[in-house]
């Protein structure tokens, strides 16, 4: 399988104040328009996303956290052993171990967890978590550009 791409991929709820911090962001570097740079987001990881994040060259997950160090984390996603999901979601490291085990592909994949502070619906992201998701973009921005 070729890989040809590096994906961004936003995961989170929109339309729950901080939550949308990954998808948010994964909007602002689609604005980008780098070459090379595709971009996908949903509410959440789904099996079906294996099949394109398979076939991206690096993917980078950007999502919310409850709890990370702030502004943001980065790190490295690395398949686990064991393939844990429900019918709704599944998580990177699980995901990543799927697209090696149906795809027999390796990708670089890598999180960058988002400091956020509120959850309730149907409210405006927080000022703070704003605040750190545009330091998290101009960190991403920079990885991006190393890797042309």
């Amino acid at each position: 399988m070729e890989h040809k791409n590096i994906l961004v991929y936003g995961y989170g709820n929109p339309g729950r104040q901080d939550d949308g911090l990954g998808p948010a962001l994964a909007e602002k570097i689609e604005r980008l328009n780098i070459s090379g740079v595709v971009t996908d987001s949903n509410y959440q990881l789904n099996i079906e996303d294996a099949l394109e994040i398979a076939k991206s060259k690096t993917v980078f997950f950007t999502d919310a956290s409850v709890d990370c160090d702030e502004p943001f984390v980065f790190k490295e996603v690395l398949p686990s052993n064991l393939i844990r999901f429900t019918t709704h979601t599944i998580s990177p490291d699980s995901l990543m171990a799927l697209c090696n085990e149906l795809y027999g592909t390796t990708v670089p994949a890598y999180i960058l967890a988002i400091r956020g502070y509120g959850w309730e619906f149907n409210e405006p992201m927080t000022d703070k978590a704003e605040n750190n998701m545009l330091a998290a973009y101009a960190f991403l921005v920079e990885r991006l550009t190393e890797l042309q």
